[in-house]
């Protein structure tokens, strides 16, 4: 039975190092802290897959509100289960350097996870959510979430990283 972890962000380098890409970056960190093989693009599901015989991780090149899309895609190509499946994303209601971990709950907002459950039909997954919030929560969202994280912020994010390594690697 395959495994599938799945990264979300936004493509492009335009997003690269964004609060919103924290999925993206945890899972880039995950492949190289275990060895698999480098990601490479799969136009058939429009994401960056890197797998190996028990395990298939993902990095959808759709947009963030249309991860759902993709996921549907890779379960469908590699018969995946959706309780066989870990979602790795940033969430602004946790305070940056922490994470949380949940199990068949709702997207609480997070219009990704919101696009897979519609998509699959279920909420039975996991979940890895990366805090991305600052001291005060802002006013407009969709804007802080596109850009990019401070220095201070970034060493927050490496110690929680590990972290959240620790729990995909108990998991797999």
């Amino acid at each position: 039975m395959k495994n599938c972890i799945i990264g979300l962000g936004n493509p492009g380098d335009k997003y690269k190092g964004s609060r919103h890409n924290a999925g993206f970056d945890l899972v880039d960190i995950f492949v190289k802290d275990n060895n698999l093989e480098d990601f490479s693009f799969s136009e058939k599901i429009n994401a960056e897959i890197s797998q190996n015989q028990n395990l298939v991780i993902i990095k959808p090149h759709s947009f963030m509100n249309l991860s759902g899309i993709v996921v549907k895609k890779t379960i469908k190509k590699f018969g995946i289960k959706p309780e066989n499946i870990i979602v790795v994303h940033d969430d602004i209601d946790i305070e940056i350097g922490k994470i949380k971990i949940s199990k068949d709950s709702g997207p609480a907002g997070h219009r990704g996870v919101a696009s897979i459950i519609k998509e699959i039909g279920t909420k039975d997954f996991t979940r890895i959510r990366i805090g991305i919030l600052p001291n005060t929560k802002p006013e407009e969202v969709s804007d802080f979430v596109l850009k990019k994280f401070t220095t201070e912020e970034k060493e927050l994010l490496n110690k929680i990283y590990l972290e959240a390594l620790k729990e995909l690697n108990k998991w797999i």
